[in-house]
Order: C-alpha cells, then structure tokens, then sequence
C-alpha cells in the first residue's frame, strides 16, 4: 500500500514534475540558493523510492489511494520554484518571505511523504504477513507447489520495496532529513564556537552551584546561539562529570509531547520503551524513575521551546528537585518558571573572530584596505552570530569588489535581512509565532522601527504613541506590552531597581532593541500593502521608494517617523498628510525647523520631537501647530522651551505634554499664557530640566490639570503658593527635586489629591501642617526625605483613608508614634537598590 502513495496520480505524476523543474532550474536570486538546493537534494533522494513504488505497485495491483493534500503541496511545486527563479530585483523585498516560507513548507511536504512511506511501510509488512496466513488457509485446497511459489513472489516483491525504501531513507536521513525518533543524545557542538566561554561559566554557576534554581531559561533572538551554547554546557567536562549518562536533549519546538519526551528517556536508559495511552502515566513514570536515580543527579535540556510549550514547563516544574536540573533554551522568557539567563550579542572581537572563520580568513594579516572593508562588514552584523556566520559564508572566495559592493549597500540602508533570507527566516519566527490574541503587540513591535538605531526608545513616548494609535488608554496596559514583547525576545525593557510597583511613573523607563530586530520592524512595514506607517530614515531626504514614485494612489499613513541631520525640505507630495495621527521627528542639530506640511496634519493627535544633540535645540516654525485642532499630546525632548513661547498660540485639543531634559529658563513667566495656550490640559510632566528654578504662578490657572510631575530639577526651590488651586490635581509628583525647601500651605488645598510623591527631596524639613486635610490622599512615597524630622499631628486624619507609604529606614521611624492608628502594614521601608543601566541614556 505504500507504494500506492507515490505511483500514479496519487504522488507519482506530481512528483516527477516536481523533479524535472527543479532538475533543470537555474535560480537567479541568491537569497533562494540554499533553499531550492536543500530541496533538490532531498528530491534527488527520493526520487528512486518513487520510482521503486510504482514499479511495485503495478506489480501487485494495488489502487491509487490517499496522500490529497501531499499531492496538492506538490502539484504547486514546479510554479513555486518557476516563480522563484524568475523573480525581478524589485519584487524581492516584497516576495522573498512568501517564496521562502512556501519553500520550507515544500520541505516540509517531502518531509512528511517520507515519514508516511516509513510508516506505512511497516503497515504493509503486517498487512502482507496477515494475508499470507489467509493465502495459507485458501490455498490448503490448491496445489502445494502453486501456492509455495506465488508466496515466493510475493515475497521477493515485499523484500525488494523493503530494501529500496531503507536504502533510500537512510541516504535522507545522513543529508540532514527527518528524524524518527526522540533521540535524547546531546550533540556535539560545532568545530568553531565563539564568545561562549564567559556565558558557559556564568551558566555553570546559575544551574550548578545554587540549589534553590533547578531550572534556567537561556533565551535570546533567533540566531544568537542558544542551542550552541547548550551543546557546550552538555559536553562540558565539568557538567559530564556531574551528571555523567543521565545528560538527555531534547529539541521540543512548537508542539511539545511530553510522552514522546519520557520515551526518549526510557530508550536512553536502555530498557524496553513503552507506550503511554496517558500523560498521566507517563509522568508516574518520570516520578519513580526520578527516585530510582536517588541521589545521582539527572540533567534535562529542552531546545527550541515555543510558547505554545509552555504546558511542557508546567510539568517538569511538578516533578523539579535539587538533583534534577533543567535548562530551556527559547526566544521567550517563560516568566515564573526558573531563572531567566539572557544571551547577548557578541562583542567586537568575538564578532571579527566569528566572521573570519566563517569567510575562511583564517587569522592572517590583511592590507589597510581589506581590514577596513572587514570591519565595516563585521559591524553591520550588529554582534549577531547568525547574521554574521551568514554574510562570511556569502562573501567567501569573492572578490574585493564584489565585497565593497555589499558594504556599499548596507551602508546606504539596505538590511542585511533583506539580502540574506537564512537571517530574515530565523528572526522572523519570533514575529510569527505572535498568534492572533497578539496583533496588537505585533503592531507594537512595528511601532518601534519609528525610533533611530542605537538609540534608547523612551516608554513615555510608547505611551503616548499607543494611546492614541491603538486606544491603549491606561499607562501600565502599554508597559504590558512591552513586557510581553522582552519576554518574547523582541525588545528588552529597562527599568531602574528602585522602581515603585503601582505608581504608574514610567518618565525613567526605556526600550532597548537589536539592531537586526529593529531591521525586522521596518522590512514587515515595508510589506504593508496599506502603508499605516512610513518611516524616512536616517538621511531625512533619502525617501522610500514608495515617495519617490509617481503614482496616482496617495499614501495614508497613520504613523510618520522622519529622522534628519538637519531641516528637513522634501515635499511630501505623495501622502495624504490629512491621515497623519503620529509624527515622530528625530534630529540632530542645535537648530531645527517644524516642516512647513506639518500644518496640514489635520488629524494629527501626537508630537513626539526628539533632539539626539547634546545641548537643547532651538525650534522654529513652532506656531505652525496653531492650526491643529485634534493635538491631543506633545513630547519634546532636549528642546528650547522660550523658542517656542515666542509666538502665542492655543490647542485647544491639548491633554498632555512632557518636557524631557529641555531648557526651560524664563519661559513661564514672561508674557506666555500657559492657560491659554493649553485650556483643557490635564497631565504635565517635567523631568530632568537643570535650569528649572520656579513653577510659574501662571500654571496653577490650569484648572483641568489632574497630574503635575516635575522630577530630577535640581534646583527648583519653590512651587507657587497658589498650586491650591489645582482643584482637580489627582497626582503631585516632586520626585529628585533635591533643593525643594517646603510644600506650599495652600497644597493642603487639594482635595482630589490622591498620591503625593515627595522621594529624594532632600531639602524638605516639614510638611504642611494641615496634611490632614487632604481627605483623598491615600498614597505617600517619601523616601530619602533626610532632613525631615517630624510629621504634623494631622496625620492622623488620614488614618482612615491611607493605604500606603513609602519610605526609607529612618522616615519609617517617623511614623512609629501614628501606627497604632494606621491599618497593618501600610507604612514599609524599601530598601535601596542601585541599577545605572538607565543612565546610560544620556
């Protein structure tokens, strides 16, 4: 019956004209080289077992059955391969996805014909012996020697297909093809393995030497060797002579099967395999084997698990102990189970040593002029050892000027990605796997590709981004997000340690991201049949081909990112500027200039105006937002406040801004009226802004304001005495204003208050006196608050209303005489944890 998959119409016909396309294609675009050679290869294998099959079946007149959708995969075989072989320069970046994954799919369908023949063969062996015994019990009435002879040709049949078919498996087997079986042999890793030394230490003290972690997830992008390092750490000697023969690896990727995995242990351990009709049973069995090994401990790896495995973790966590240690290697983090152990990328030297290897270098030395060119290359790669592998594979045995040619194309903005398809394939199935609950998280990651490289992406900004582009109206849901996307292997999320869990004070957090995945975000806009984003790069004028054409449909954007040196001049012809809600300006220059089209933005809902330079910028044509009536939020970063108070203006429409490291000086206090300019405001944010000295008394006429927060100005003195009057003010936030003296009396004004962050105020030596009175204030953070030495007696009316303070060691002491009154545990000291990574930021 096997043989009647592949003969005739069922495989047969398709697959010969799978063979003959590919037998004669000659592939013009070097992105599909690898992949229509692995498939020729596997075609060529099989190609005598089709053969043997038909020939067979004739023989034995068996019909044509089964194998319909195999059949269909290969019938669009020969197209497929047509379509890749021609396919023009321009087409490729829109298509080299599509024809890849359909590709790998083709594989896949070889793949599965070769497990089903396998599988079936060992059918028709059973089927074959069950009608000889019913041949024996017939042909009693025949003569002996007849029915003796056709069993014998029967036979020889059976034999020949047998020895044809292991023949052929075998040889597909050894070119890499499927695999039968849960092998749980960990495999040797590759000849040359570089920059792991340190990490494999590092791992070593995580797994080996703490008892209270018996699992480790080693996670990073795709292609950033995590299952490498995983094969050093099992053929580590020092990890052999621990766990000796019980190291078992298994690769689990998407559909785990824990069963299967119990299985491979029993092979593993020699004794007889058996079957298990339940999960159940085989977790019983993993439990007694677990305590037969006692003492000796037992080390599990599990490669490549997706988040659609998670379950799997869940039941190793059941059965976790001392002597049972367990490392996952996944794109993901798996939160809540073990110990997460990031990999990063490579550094310099590791990555020059990694691409010399792979370009067959060797460790010679080269001219000034290749050691140059070799650099440059070398850091495209972005420290990624797949991306890097790749590319010295690629310009292996070329010429010089073929090798300038490729740095001449990155350098100009052209992705590695869109050049090497192995490092899209692999990058892109962290993308993919974000199922259909995720599309507005794979939106997210799309959003990121608006911020310049190598620069750190401020979750403030996300924030006001996503509220408005994918009505993400609460601050946290956004941070969500960005959690789901670190632990997703994406992006990476950082924070400082000291953070306060629920106060929603996010002005210090960033988004870091690699290079290569950042590439990934803008090549998947790049496909947007809709364009809902259009990011202009790093050249401002440089503009994609989608504006340098002439064409008489107009592009509608809902995002714009522009990214320039200097002004930018270019006239945007092609978009309808109207459907703008997001404008993402990124410069760096000491004076720059609003475009003259932002005017025409009449949708536009958020402003987020990034200076890179050093020093706050000037900006003119500021007043050009005058006319747009649906500005919701404004974000300016190292931007001169006075330069755009020059001019009067009013949005109306406005509900937010931030100002982030800017120059403020004079601008509030001279004829600017923030009250006018900005009627219907609601939230205000000043962080690190150095020459800030007073709040102007103009800014307590906003009346509609519910959040005001001004951190890190270290010379801000006083607030204005009449910040009573911010009647709806929700949140007053005064974080790191080292030379703050006093609280206005008047604050005792605000009723609606509900969280008072006074932390780090160094300078503070009494609160007001009537605290009392703020009957909503329910949340206190007043850490490091040194020169306070005593709380007001009116603290005891908020007995009933508070939930929480914060504070440190010798504030906490403060609040000894009041906590008989206070609910249990309401007032806590946390303790101080230092993280700088933030400040690498500026």
């Amino acid at each position: 019956m096997a043989a009647s998959l592949a003969a005739g119409g069922a495989v047969g016909v398709p697959f010969n004209a799978l063979y003959e396309a590919i037998k004669h294609v000659v592939v013009k675009t070097k992105m599909f080289e690898p992949l229509v050679e692995e498939l020729r290869l596997k075609i060529k294998a099989l190609k005598p077992l089709i053969d043997a099959m038909e020939t067979c079946n004739r023989a034995l007149g068996i019909s044509e059955e089964e194998l319909g959708d195999l059949k269909m995969q290969m019938e669009k075989g020969p197209e497929l391969i047509r379509k890749c072989s021609n396919l023009s320069v321009w087409k490729q970046t829109y298509k080299k996805y599509k024809y890849s994954t359909q590709l790998l799919e083709l594989q896949k369908s070889l793949q599965n014909l070769l497990l089903l023949l396998s599988v079936q063969q060992a059918r028709d062996g059973k089927l074959n012996l069950v009608a000889t015994r019913n041949i024996q019990t017939v042909v009693q009435r025949v003569d002996e020697n007849v029915a003796a002879l056709r069993q014998h040709q029967e036979m020889n049949v059976t034999n020949q297909v047998r020895r044809i078919s292991s023949t052929a498996i075998q040889h597909i087997e050894n070119q890499g093809g499927v695999q039968n079986r849960i092998d749980c042999e960990a495999p040797e890793p590759p000849r040359v393995t570089v920059g792991l030394e340190a990490p494999l230490m590092e791992l070593k003290m995580k797994l080996l030497k703490n008892n209270n972690v018996s699992m480790v997830v080693l996670t990073a992008p795709g292609g950033s060797g995590k299952t490498t390092l995983a094969t050093k750490f099992c053929q580590d000697e020092e990890v052999k002579d621990i766990f000796k023969n019980n190291i078992f690896f298994v690769t689990v990727s998407k559909k785990a099967n824990f069963n299967l995995i119990v299985q491979g242990l029993h092979q593993r351990k020699g004794t007889e395999v058996p079957t298990f009709e339940e999960e159940a049973t085989a977790l019983k069995w993993l439990h007694k084997y677990l305590k037969e090994e006692g003492q000796t401990p037992v080390l599990l790896v599990l490669d490549d698990v997706w988040p659609e495995s998670k379950s799997l973790l869940e039941i190793f966590d059941e059965v976790k102990g001392p002597n049972f240690k367990i490392l996952v290697t996944s794109r993901s983090q798996f939160a809540g189970y073990g110990s997460v152990y990031p990999l990063k990328s490579l550094n310099e030297a590791d990555a020059m040593t990694l691409f010399r290897n792979s370009a067959s270098l060797g460790d010679g030395s080269s001219s000034v002029q290749w050691t140059k060119l070799i650099t440059k290359i070398v850091k495209s790669c972005k420290g990624h050892p797949l991306a890097i592998k790749v590319v010295g594979k690629s310009l292996r045995g070329q010429s010089f000027e073929f090798w300038k040619k490729r740095e001449m194309e990155w350098s100009k903005g052209d992705s590695i990605i869109d050049s090497e398809t192995e490092v899209l394939l692999s990058l892109q199935s962290s993308f993919d796997a974000l199922d259909e609950k995720g599309a507005i998280i794979k939106e997210c990651f799309l959003d990121l590709g608006s911020f310049p490289e190598d620069q750190r992406i401020p979750v403030a900004a996300l924030i006001d981004m996503w509220a408005e582009l994918h009505e993400l109206d609460k601050d946290f849901l956004a941070v969500t997000h960005l959690q789901e996307l670190t632990t997703r292997s994406l992006a990476d999320l950082v924070t400082r340690k000291d953070a306060v869990e629920g106060d929603e004070y996010y002005n210090e957090h960033f988004v870091t991201q690699h290079d290569l995945l950042r590439e990934l975000a803008i090549y998947q806009t790049k496909l947007d049949p809709n364009k809902q984003r259009l990011i202009i790069g790093n050249n401002g004028d440089d503009l994609p081909k989608c504006l340098r054409e002439q064409t008489d449909r107009p592009i509608k954007p809902r995002l714009l990112s522009i990214s320039s040196d200097g002004v930018f001049s270019t006239s945007l012809h092609n978009i309808e500027l109207a459907e703008v809600e997001v404008l993402v300006l990124n410069f760096n220059t000491k004076d720059y200039a609003f475009p003259g089209f932002v005017e025409k933005m009449d949708n536009l809902k958020v402003l987020i105006v990034t200076n890179n330079g050093f020093l706050p910028a000037e900006l003119r044509n500021f007043h050009l937002l005058d006319s747009l009536s649906n500005l919701k939020r404004i974000r300016l970063e190292r931007v001169s406040i006075p330069s755009i108070t020059k001019n009067p203006l009013q949005l109306k429409s406005l509900k937010k801004i931030s100002l982030f490291m800017c120059s403020i000086g004079e601008a509030f206090n001279c004829s600017f009226q923030v009250s006018h300019a900005f009627p219907n405001l609601e939230e205000m944010h000043i962080d690190y802004c150095n020459d800030l000295v007073e709040l102007a008394d103009e800014l307590c006429n906003l009346v509609r304001l519910n959040k005001l927060s001004i951190t890190h100005c270290p010379i801000l003195s006083a607030l204005p005495e009449e910040i009573g009057e911010l009647e709806n003010l929700e949140v007053l936030r005064l974080r790191s204003c080292t030379d703050l003296a006093e609280l206005p009396s008047s604050t005792t004004n605000l009723k609606k208050l509900n969280f008072l962050d006074i932390s780090y105020c160094l300078s503070i030596k009494e609160l007001p006196k009537q605290i009392g009175e703020m009957s909503s204030l329910i949340r206190i953070n007043m850490r490091e608050c040194s020169r306070l030495k005593a709380l007001p007696i009116s603290i005891c009316d908020l007995e009933n209303n508070l939930e929480e303070v914060i504070c440190d060691d010798e504030t906490e002491e403060l609040w000894e005489p009041f906590l008989p009154r206070l609910n249990k545990g309401v007032v806590r000291a946390v303790e101080e944890e230092f993280n700088l990574t933030w400040l690498q930021k500026f």
